[in-house]
């Protein structure tokens, strides 16, 4: 009961079957460790007893539950084995959601310490007997850390299985002292994309690292670079493209921004509106269309293009490419304002929820491991707050890692669907995250890489960037197919991509990213060498055209 009760008030990380020993009748197997130990009427009691997992050890302890004499029995019990055994591997038993609750029980009740001198250390008794003499605050934290505590003990009571242990966290406390600057502002996008920068507030990444941020909605990309540029926000989640097309002036004045790491991989599709349903079936079906993309400096409008041109598609000539913020897409796909959208997840698969269109093509079948949306700030930010922005993108390189892991993802998703956040139907962003989705056009598939959650900021990517930017002549006057040189396009990602930076950080971290800063890129059409940028871009445009 304590531990339902407990589990329930933590953001519902869900109810554990293991109660009072006092309450246990053998009937059916509990449903965590396998023991049979579980009363009948367990869910039926439950109903009737108090949500707050304080108010619960208040009642229990009038019942007479818990007893002076099971109190005094902790003074045989050793802290130290106690703390050993919570973190045997019995304990987790390797499921990330039980050990995330024991961490914070531990963290609730002010440490393992607290909890288990306050609930069954030698002196309870004692603290027991004050707190039953007293009123408020102090009455209800002992109760609360004696529910935690209590919590901590039944979990490594009732695991079974095997003794193998877990090493404990024996990791420093990060140093925070030097950071110039702890309050701070990142911009993002209601996007997936976003997911590392979005969850490191609710999840406490950014406090971990000493930082009391906040991460503010955006409206559009446009907006995103104007308040970048006036200086609003300290750093922000941009598209992989924008950093270099803003600090090579394109579409704005110059201004100079670094990427300092990748927010995601793949995590985008070619949705189609409803009406069209049974018409398109490849790129040369799009003919005629207007078609929405988030922002011209976009991977969505560059593998768009890409994607057109291989069906002899002219995406300048025979369709519109339209900028449509992302949270006014599935409003202009309704009213027809657009014909399809290449567009960052949630909004596919809303346009789906919605039964407004339906998903086309993963981006992910188009290039496998492409990048999308990225973490970065100011060359002026940077400068000015050297150890605020190492420690700022350790933060997200230490997220985006735990994103990444496919047993974290339903967690994830519960927690940036909330209205401050992607404002989504939970079970929209988890069809997204767990790859686990219907596309609309009567199919049930499971794509478990549907977005992935990779930081390392590959020269190649910028490299392939900088090559479209060229070939569909956004990268400026003077720069085309025919006049553009390899040398060109290798120092637009040297000054802007931080690889080098994110490798340093990521090794800290105990991860192991590439030594390389290149590979061979394969996409659908062909393969992209990075060391002969030059050349790929003229066989594009021999190929399909520009």
């Amino acid at each position: 009961m304590v531990i339902s009760a407990v589990a329930k008030s933590l953001n519902d990380w869900g109810s554990l079957s293991c109660t009072s020993p006092s309450l246990m009748l053998p009937d059916r197997p509990c449903r965590d460790c396998g023991t049979v130990h579980f009363t009948g009427d367990h869910s039926r009691f439950m109903e009737t007893m108090p949500q707050d997992p304080v108010d619960m050890v208040d009642d229990l302890v009038k019942m007479g539950v818990y007893k002076q004499n099971q109190l005094r029995a902790a003074d045989t019990v050793n802290t130290y084995e106690l703390r050993k055994a919570l973190f045997l591997k019995r304990v987790g038993r390797n499921d990330p959601k039980r050990e995330k609750l024991i961490l914070a029980l531990c963290e609730q009740a002010g440490g393992l310490e607290n909890a288990f001198a306050a609930a069954f250390g030698p002196q309870a008794g004692l603290f027991f007997a004050d707190s039953v003499r007293n009123s408020g605050a102090t009455r209800r934290e002992f109760l609360k850390n004696m529910a935690l505590g209590a919590a901590l003990v039944t979990l490594a009571s009732c695991a079974g299985g095997s003794e193998e242990p877990v090493a404990e966290d024996t990791a420093a406390p990060i140093d925070t002292s030097n950071l110039e600057k702890t309050d701070i502002q990142v911009g993002f996008i209601p996007i997936t994309c976003a997911t590392p920068i979005i969850m490191s507030e609710p999840l406490g990444f950014y406090e971990k690292y000493g930082f009391n941020a906040s991460v503010v909605k955006m409206p559009s990309w446009g907006a995103v670079r104007d308040s970048a540029i006036a200086g609003e926000l300290d750093a922000y989640h941009m598209l992989a493209p924008m950093p270099i097309a803003m600090t090579l002036g394109l579409g704005s004045a110059a201004f100079g921004v670094k990427l300092a790491s990748i927010e995601n991989i793949n995590g985008q599709a070619i949705t189609v509106a409803q009406r069209h349903l049974g018409n398109v079936e490849g790129p040369a079906d799009f003919k005629g269309f207007v078609i929405g993309v988030p922002f011209p400096y976009s991977m969505h409008n560059l593998l768009l293009r890409y994607y057109l041109a291989s069906g002899g598609l002219d995406p300048d000539v025979d369709v519109q490419i339209r900028p449509v913020p992302p949270p006014d897409s599935i409003a202009q796909l309704i009213a027809g304002d657009i014909d399809a959208m290449l567009m960052p997840d949630p909004f596919n698969q809303r346009a789906v929820y919605e039964e407004a269109g339906f998903i086309h093509m993963l981006t992910k079948d188009l290039w496998d491991g492409h990048p999308c949306c990225a973490f970065a700030a100011s060359d002026d930010w940077i400068n000015n707050h050297p150890n605020s922005f190492r420690s700022l993108n350790k933060a997200i390189i230490e997220a985006a890692a735990y994103a990444q892991d496919p047993a974290n993802r339903s967690e994830i998703a519960a927690a940036i669907s909330d209205r401050a956040f992607l404002n989504q139907p939970v079970e929209v962003v988890e069809a997204v995250l767990t790859g686990n989705f219907d596309d609309g056009q009567g199919n049930t598939l499971s794509v478990p890489d549907r977005i992935g959650f990779d930081p390392y900021p590959w020269q190649s990517f910028a490299k392939w960037i900088s090559s479209q930017l060229v070939r569909w002549e956004l990268m400026g006057e003077g720069n085309t197919a025919a006049t553009v040189s390899d040398s060109d396009i290798d120092q637009v990602g040297e000054e802007v991509f931080l690889t080098d930076l994110a490798r340093e950080l990521a090794l800290e971290l105990g991860q192991e990213p590439p030594v390389e800063t290149d590979r061979t890129e394969t996409l659908a059409f062909d393969n992209f060498d990075p060391a002969a940028s030059a050349d790929y871009v003229k066989g594009q445009v021999d190929q399909f055209g520009k």
